[in-house]
């Protein structure tokens, strides 16, 4: 017993009947019960995934906004049905005998997107608040749902049925065509200067802050005027001048917003970005600054899609490519067959809501490209506006039967034949020829390898 008693301390409590307890390693330690000894509340519950995850680690421990940032659910809950409950049930609202039925579509749109901003997972930006971008992948929802249900209904009814959304829709429109005078002239340049050409700019402006890539942006705009030559004989608007299409909005409006969201790209790619509390501001002017900046990106990411470095990246940057020239098509179909003028509400909330849905869906798109590892499956947002824009197709699809009789020109079937070609000889080349001759040189080097084994047998 010299070894136990060396081992065993005077003042240890084993009893000296029991040697087996004097070799026995000490228990483990019980588990403590939640996260590091503190309880987990069930609405501590993280809604963000991992491939989307972004920790501003400064903001979580800025005190003068943590209030934002906490979750406020059953709050929100009670101020939803107190507001509900007074828009319903009193009478300085709704009076009687009034339509009600408007009203009630709106209270269901926005007790829907409440739900949105609260429940819905987080997405890749959280500036100005994660729960601005859940409210619009709401909307994007709600639309996507509305299109499913215009897809079971024949164009006469669909047209009848906006008119609950504007009496004055159901009209037809008359068709425009801007080629009637081309000849190219000062007074003629100035004519065709419209409030569509700020439209053109802002709209390759925002194109550039989505794909933030000049290449890109070149060939879409490129590949968009050859759209409205093919598609001219259809939609009498996409008729244009040689110049209007090249010159007024190629090397104008498409080359000038372009121009002006790259620089905005490169500008909030190399802006130090230092994000402090309120409390931490001093003066006025300085504060006022930082409440601003919440309005900014918390940070930014530039994209380089790099189509022609693997036949992957290649068959993402043509998908992403006809995906875009379908979004940029489908308002112009929709507005002709719903009888809509170009600046009309509807489809100015159309164009406005894409925009802010294809903010965090590229994005999404390119860190599940470039970065599969951390990227398990697709963004909710790329996810829901893809199936958006498909919707939209099929929707045109159905309605334009009967309505463009005339068929596609024979000089289009061909430019599209040829295009097409190119599009998959160019991979075959570049992708498919180095990968034959790999495949080769192997077999032979196998080959060989074989052959010097039965020599030496």
């Amino acid at each position: 017993m010299a070894y136990e008693a060396e081992d065993v301390s005077p003042t240890s409590q084993v009893e000296e009947s029991d040697p087996d307890a004097l070799l026995s390693p000490p228990p483990d330690a019980k588990p403590e019960p939640g996260l590091n000894g503190k309880p987990v509340r069930w609405y501590d519950a993280d809604r963000t995934e991992p491939y989307t995850r972004i920790a501003p680690f400064q903001e979580w421990h800025d005190t003068s906004v943590e209030f934002f940032y906490k979750p406020i659910t059953l709050t929100a809950l009670g101020f939803g049905l107190a507001a509900l409950s007074y828009v319903a049930m009193t009478q300085d609202v709704l009076e009687e005998g009034r339509d009600k039925r408007r009203v009630g579509a709106y209270a269901a749109v926005v007790s829907f997107l409440m739900f949105s901003m609260i429940q819905f997972r987080d997405g890749p930006f959280i500036r100005p608040h994660p729960a601005f971008w859940r409210a619009i992948l709401g909307i994007n929802l709600l639309y996507e749902l509305a299109l499913v249900f215009l897809l079971f209904q024949d164009l006469n009814s669909a047209r009848r049925m906006m008119t609950l959304l504007d009496p004055s829709l159901n009209r037809p429109l008359p068709e425009k065509s801007y080629a009637e005078n081309c000849e190219l002239t000062p007074q003629n340049v100035w004519d065709a200067i419209d409030i569509f050409c700020l439209a053109h700019a802002l709209g390759w402006f925002g194109k550039a802050m989505i794909l933030r890539d000049y290449w890109f942006c070149w060939i879409l705009s490129i590949a968009f005027e050859f759209a409205e030559y093919s598609l001219q004989h259809q939609l009498a608007n996409f008729a244009e001048c040689w110049w209007d299409h090249w010159i007024l909005d190629v090397l104008v409006c498409n080359w000038l917003g372009t121009y002006l969201g790259m620089k905005t790209c490169q500008y909030l790619e190399v802006k130090p970005y230092e994000w402090r509390g309120l409390r931490q501001t001093r003066g006025l002017r300085s504060k006022a600054r930082r409440v601003l900046s919440q309005f900014s990106p918390h940070d930014w990411t530039a994209f380089k899609w790099e189509g022609t470095t693997s036949f992957l990246h290649y068959l993402i940057v043509v998908l992403l490519l006809a995906v875009f020239l379908a979004a940029e098509l489908n308002p112009f179909y929709l507005k002709s067959l719903l009888w809509m003028e170009p600046d009309h509400p509807i489809v100015i909330l159309r164009l406005a809501g894409v925009f802010l849905c294809a903010l965090p869906a590229v994005r999404e798109l390119y860190q599940y490209i470039n970065n599969p590892r951390k990227a398990k499956r697709m963004g909710q947002h790329v996810w829901l506006l893809l199936a958006t824009i498909l919707t939209e197709l099929l929707v045109i699809t159905k309605w334009s039967k009967g309505q463009f009789t005339e068929p596609l020109p024979l000089y289009v079937r061909w430019a599209w034949m040829i295009g097409g070609i190119l599009l998959v000889l160019y991979p075959a080349i570049r992708f498919g020829v180095p990968s034959v001759r790999k495949y080769v040189g192997k077999q032979k080097q196998k080959r060989k390898g074989k052959g010097k084994g039965k020599k030496a047998q």
